[in-house]
């Protein structure tokens, strides 16, 4: 706000009392001053609930609005998310598709190499027994093996978003398995 519109505001006792030199003046200018930097930030808010826009320290707080706080290491740190900011901050502006997809086949492959930032997830449903019968509701998800470092997230990250009737097992492709680029 500026003096004058601060001034506006005032009773018409203190802006009587308004002199150019006098204390009250100065008080005014330091309002107005102090309006700043919320109203700056008020001018652009868009930004600060935009994943790709805001502030490190504000996208696990988007994560945990988006219902992606499962994917958090406890405490919040500045980098919540094994893979980088960045990779949360692709989650988090796929979110609405990724809710959308829950607990299928795409919404699962989807998930894992937007969060890891590695394409080649392979999902097998028709997993073979050790007894040569097929397994029902069990999933087997391979990734490559440079996922192998985000394990611990690739396994909250089935565990929250596989079907629910279905149990899965992870395995990690060797350099042979994946495919040469």
């Amino acid at each position: 706000m500026t003096p004058n519109e601060i001034e506006a505001l005032l009773p018409e006792v203190l802006r009587s009392a308004l002199t150019d030199d006098g204390p009250l003046r100065a008080l005014v200018a330091v309002m107005s001053q102090l309006h700043a930097p919320v109203e700056s930030l008020l001018g652009d808010i868009d930004t600060v609930f935009r994943p790709g826009a805001t502030d490190d320290a504000f996208v696990p707080v988007l994560a945990q609005w988006a219902g992606m706080d499962r994917l958090l290491v406890p405490p919040l740190p500045a980098d919540a998310v094994s893979t980088g900011n960045g990779r949360l901050r692709a989650l988090l502006m796929r979110a609405a598709w990724l809710s959308q997809w829950r607990g299928t086949r795409a919404g699962l492959v989807a998930f894992l190499e937007t969060a890891c930032g590695v394409q080649g997830v392979e999902i097998d449903e028709h997993v073979i027994g050790p007894d040569g019968q097929p397994m029902p509701f069990h999933l087997r998800v391979q990734v490559p093996a440079s996922m192998l470092a985000h394990r611990p997230l690739i396994e909250r990250i089935l565990e929250a978003e596989k079907p629910a009737y279905a149990t899965c097992e992870l395995v990690f492709k060797t350099h042979s398995e994946e495919p040469s680029r």
